[in-house]
């Protein structure tokens, strides 16, 4: 029987791009007074649930559907934690 397992991924642009969304933020920041914020990246949180036969082959199947969907591997960088859920 497979394994139930949750994987939250943080997708963030890599740092050699520019982040103009991150500079706007920034500078609302800025207008309400948090003058000690010095950059701002913004992102994005996905939380995908699935059945998988380990860890590993759970860990494939994040990865794949990252490098394949999630994410856009030109400009963007991505992490994630893995989460075997109990039934």
């Amino acid at each position: 029987m497979d394994a139930q397992y949750k994987a939250a991924i943080h997708v963030t642009l890599k740092a050699s791009v520019l982040d103009p969304q991150g500079a706007a933020v920034t500078k609302a920041l800025h207008a309400l007074g948090y003058q000690d914020v010095q950059d701002v990246r913004v992102g994005k949180f996905i939380e995908v649930a699935l059945a998988a036969a380990d860890e590993t082959s759970a860990r494939d199947a994040v990865a794949r559907m990252c490098e394949q969907l999630l994410t856009n591997p030109v400009i963007e960088s991505y992490t994630y934690e893995l989460t075997e859920l109990t039934v």
